[in-house]
């Protein structure tokens, strides 16, 4: 929103006798004609837009395009930059997370965006011609964007400036709160949101509701080491009557081979409306609809498939006649949509999570794809596995960085992809760089999450066997073998969190909040043993980002301290 300054000048008219200026001769300006401050908060409406604003800014960072929002899994111990781009994508650290980092400095300004639109939401309330009900559902959810906002800025950077009222002039004299400032305030905010925003039956899909509110005090109150105040903000959400893990087949693709765990991901299955009741939050998306977020044309909306799927498409083998077993399109099955083999995941992801329990439901054939077939008629391998093939398949290490590895089929809908996108329906064709958009709504918050986020407060409890509990729910729903209190550690937890939710975590906020993205990340990220460093120069000062340099250089009036570890630029 546009702030507009207005000046009222003010003449002496000596022909009409006055020599000066009344301060009750003054008009206050109010634009009636285009919108403003002073006439843009006014109705309930008026309110409801600006709340809807919230929405789509918190969506542009954690969900929507390539870059911004894949910044919280790149360089993790699920992944590192495959394509090799020491300068981007955190395939080196010390290349990329600087002071004067772009990625940094975006993440940085668009939380404080969400913050000043909370507040502007918030200051504007008390003039308005809302009614009280009205007035408190309006600040329970600017409360809540405003405590999500805080939550991740204190993941991120540490303490960080407390800004909690509207800023309509420059303000150049800021300092950083300590760290555990800003959790309370996050606390603070997501307590009155959980008290007030209606419950998850009373809302439509994707609007924010008690339970998420509820879900993300949970996770404060673990950074906060309040770990009973955590085990009930998380039971509140675990223990609702709407609530509960998907056990059965349902939704969209039901009827074919797959399991509940794949079902959770196929297109149309993330909202309450197909009986899902275990999101919590989910992104909404639509294809070619005005303010859907994902267009068939162009590379918008979630790109998980693009950059974590791989690229067997552009394949170098050959087979024994000298034809590509793959055929040079996209395909939208089990070799990955339209993938462009750039998000590797680790060989901790990839396997050895799993060493724990083989047959676990999520690492099924349908859920971690680990053999393709080819899917070239020319060829004389048509419908074989490139398992068949490995040693020709591992001629250079391109094979098998790139143009396949293991990966999980959350991130594509096969089978599912806009119509006009298929060149070949039958052999599910292609051609279009666009295919690689994951078309689909995406989780913010599932049930599942939750489960794992009480027994990490139950493990900091002392709990363990209400920590194993709160594990086996989850591994049940999968099948899998059941965990004991005695192995309960936040390893297992983190290496649970990596085999329920993979990529659809923001990983690194994880690691970040617990002090450990170092730690596992230089354990897990190997890297391309070809290129130095690659992935693994990844250092202790890392657990935080620096605070954007551009920040701490027009704060003028007040030190803006860096975070330790970072050259001052």
């Amino acid at each position: 929103m546009k702030i507009f300054n207005y000046i009222i000048l003010c003449a002496g008219i000596l022909a009409i006798g006055i020599s000066g200026c009344d301060e009750s001769a003054i008009l206050e300006e109010v634009p009636l004609d285009f919108a403003s401050p002073e006439n843009s908060y006014i109705t309930f409406s008026d309110f409801n837009a600006a709340v809807y604003a919230l929405y789509d800014q918190s969506r542009v960072i954690l969900s929507d395009g390539e870059h911004r929002p894949l910044d919280y899994i790149y360089g993790t111990d699920l992944g590192y930059n495959g394509a090799n781009q020491l300068n981007v994508r955190f395939g080196s650290y010390l290349a990329t997370l600087l002071p004067t980092s772009g990625m940094v400095e975006f993440h940085w300004r668009q939380y404080y965006r969400v913050i000043s639109g909370a507040n502007t939401i918030l200051n504007r309330m008390e003039n308005s011609q809302m009614n009280n009900e009205q007035k408190t559902v309006i600040e329970a959810q600017a409360r809540l964007f405003r405590g999500f906002a805080y939550r991740n800025l204190a993941h991120l950077y540490g303490g960080v400036p407390l800004e909690l009222e509207e800023v309509s002039s420059p303000k150049t004299d800021y300092v950083r709160a300590t760290r555990e400032e800003v959790y309370l305030q996050a606390a603070q905010d997501l307590t009155f949101a959980a008290a007030h925003l209606p419950g998850i039956t009373e809302v439509r899909d994707g609007e924010i509701n008690n339970l998420a509110a509820y879900h993300m005090l949970a996770e404060v109150y673990v950074s906060l080491e309040q770990w009973n105040d955590a085990i009930e903000a998380a039971s509140m959400v675990i223990n609702d009557p709407n609530t509960a893990l998907m056990t059965e087949r349902f939704g969209s693709l039901s009827s074919e081979p797959g399991d509940v765990y794949w079902d959770l991901f196929r297109r149309f299955n993330q909202n309450r409306n197909v009986g899902n009741t275990e999101g919590i939050w989910v992104w909404q998306y639509e294809v070619d609809v005005p303010g859907g977020a994902i267009s068939s044309s162009s590379k918008i909306g979630p790109q998980l498939e693009r950059d974590h799927a791989p690229r067997p498409w552009s394949f170098i083998v050959r087979d024994p006649s000298g034809v590509a077993p793959f055929l040079p399109q996209g395909v939208s099955d089990y070799t990955g949509g339209r993938g462009i083999g750039r998000f590797r995941g680790t060989n901790h992801f990839n396997y050895g999570i799993w060493h724990y329990d083989w047959e676990d439901m999520r690492n099924s054939e349908y859920n971690f794809v680990r053999d393709v077939l080819f899917n070239n008629p020319e060829s004389v391998w048509y419908g074989q596995k490139i398992s068949d093939h490995m040693p020709l398949f591992r001629q250079s290490l391109d094979d098998t960085i790139r143009y396949f590895y293991p990966y999980q089929s959350k991130v594509t809908t096969p089978g599912q992809h806009p119509p006009e996108l298929f060149v070949d329906a039958a052999l599910k064709l292609l051609n279009s760089s666009t295919a690689g958009t994951t078309y689909s709504d995406q989780y913010h918050i599932r049930l599942a999450e939750t489960y794992l986020l009480r027994a990490e407060a139950y493990l900091g409890n002392n709990q363990l066997t209400e920590a194993a509990n709160d594990i086996n729910v989850v591994r049940s729903r999968a099948n899998a073998k059941l965990v004991t209190p005695e192995e309960v550690d936040i390893d297992f937890i983190l290496d649970e969190r990596m085999r329920e939710l993979g990529v659809e975590e923001k990983r690194r906020l994880t690691l970040n909040r617990l002090g450990l993205l170092y730690e596992r990340t230089n354990r897990y990220c190997e890297g391309r043993p070809d290129v130095t460093n690659f992935g693994v120069d990844v250092q202790p000062y890392h657990n935080l980002w620096p605070i954007p340099f551009s920040e701490i250089e027009r704060n003028t009036g007040a030190q803006l301290a860096q975070n330790p570890g970072y050259a001052a630029e």
